[in-house]
């Protein structure tokens, strides 16, 4: 039956409610269209760990079939690497080299412009590392690096050799050690940086949270904030502070972790994420087995 007296106390909350909706929806629409949502190519086992050089050109992995691939400014898809080391997570440091978490046998790579691997770091005190996942590069040349565990079939270990799984800070320099600059969290995996160097966001895919850290002058971590309820697999950042986060397409958060829009991708999972396009005005999505672009009213940072 319906009662007039009791729907009226709730006006309040249900009148709220709708204009949340409303200034959700007027959000999204000054963000994207959902209809400008278009599809690249799906011809890969699983995408992951979108990148964006300087000339806005886009560099993906194929992680099962361990490949990474590019697609280009003026549309054209090739394959960059072969033999890709099973690499997941990707980003470009400001001195223009490809940096990968290469799954196949833990380690942190540079990949130079002709492919050719460097290996900057495979063990913590003799110890493998779990399975670096995603990384972020600061401008000093630092790399901040999420490190789950996530067994493979083509690993011959069984057990992580390290105890947590945690987030690293591998200081710029040749030899210098990675330090554990978060070891609050359950399972990290995506991780982004603020472009003015001063906020670290981490995702605890675990407990569903995306955390945000500040970021002290020698490197370090401090002042962790429960910032978004939604873990992730991967992040990137706009240059308004948004952050967007992957899963069931793409969840877009204002900077004080306010949900203001959301990305629809008919896809089981979207992976990773990032601005590219000569203006960085593109976003990129790694979905399953196929990668997308949806142009938008904002831009990336680099």
């Amino acid at each position: 039956m319906f009662h007039s007296a009791h729907s009226r106390r709730h006006w309040p909350t249900l009148l709220l409610c709708v204009l949340f909706s409303v200034m959700g929806l007027d959000l999204s629409a000054q963000l994207f269209h959902q209809d400008s949502l278009t599809l690249i190519a799906r011809q890969f086992a699983f995408t992951e760990g979108p990148a964006v050089d300087k000339s806005g050109d886009i560099y993906f992995t194929d992680q099962p079939n361990n490949k990474i691939w590019k697609y280009s400014t003026k549309g054209q898809l090739t394959l960059f690497k072969d033999a890709a080391g099973r690499a997941n997570g990707l980003y470009f440091n400001h001195q223009g080299q490809l940096l990968a978490c290469a799954d196949e046998k833990n380690e942190i790579w540079s990949i130079s412009k002709d492919g050719e691997v460097t290996v900057l770091l495979s063990a913590v005190d003799g110890k493998k590392l779990n399975g670096p996942n995603d990384l972020w590069a600061d401008k000093k040349g630092g790399i901040y690096f999420t490190d789950p565990f996530y067994l493979r079939d083509y690993w011959t270990r069984t057990k992580p050799e390290i105890a947590g799984q945690k987030v690293y800070y591998l200081p710029p320099g040749k030899g210098k050690k990675p330090v554990v600059v978060a070891d609050d969290v359950t399972k990290p995996n995506g991780i982004v940086g603020s472009a003015d160097g001063r906020y670290l966001y981490v995702a605890d895919i675990e407990r569903n949270k995306t955390y945000r850290y500040s970021i002290e002058s020698d490197g370090k971590l401090s002042r962790q904030t429960a910032l978004i309820d939604q873990g992730s697999d991967g992040m990137t950042l706009d240059h308004q502070g948004n952050i967007y986060l992957t899963g069931k397409g793409v969840f877009i958060y204002s900077p004080t972790g306010l949900l203001i829009g959301h990305i629809e991708v008919n896809e089981p999972w979207t992976s990773n994420v990032c601005f590219g396009g000569k203006d960085r005005s593109d976003l990129f999505i790694t979905a399953s087995t196929a990668i997308y672009r949806i142009p938008m009213r904002t831009k990336g940072v680099d």
